[in-house]
C-alpha cells in the first residue's frame, strides 16, 4: 500500500562528459540529463562533483542522491530521493 507520507523517489538516467570547463546541464533528450562536470574522472573525483552538482542544483541534499549504476562509465544511473520526475526537470529548465 501506499499512502501520501511514502518518499519519493526517482531513477535518473544521467551522461557524464567529465573534464569540462566548468559544472553545466547541456540538455535533456530521450529521459537522458546531459552534464558537463569540470572534475576529471579518476579517484572518484567526477562521481563526487556530479553528487555535489545535482544536491546544489536540485536543492536537495546529497544523502538524497545515490549512484547507483555507472561508478566508472559516462552513463550513469542516480537515484534522488524526494522529488519526482517532473520536479527534476523544472528545476534544471532544460
Amino acid at each position: 500500500m501506499t499512502g501520501e507520507n511514502d518518499p519519493i523517489s526517482t531513477k535518473l538516467s544521467v551522461k557524464v562528459t567529465p573534464n569540462a570547463g566548468r559544472n553545466a546541464v547541456s540538455g535533456f533528450t530521450d529521459g537522458v540529463l546531459y552534464i558537463k562536470i569540470a572534475a576529471p574522472p579518476e579517484k572518484g573525483k567526477a562521481n563526487k562533483e556530479l553528487i555535489d552538482y545535482l544536491s546544489r542544483t536540485l536543492g536537495v541534499g546529497k544523502s538524497s542522491l545515490h549512484l547507483i549504476k555507472g561508478q566508472t562509465s559516462r552513463n550513469k544511473v542516480i537515484s534522488i530521493e524526494g522529488l519526482s520526475q517532473a520536479d527534476i526537470i523544472r528545476r534544471f529548465s532544460v
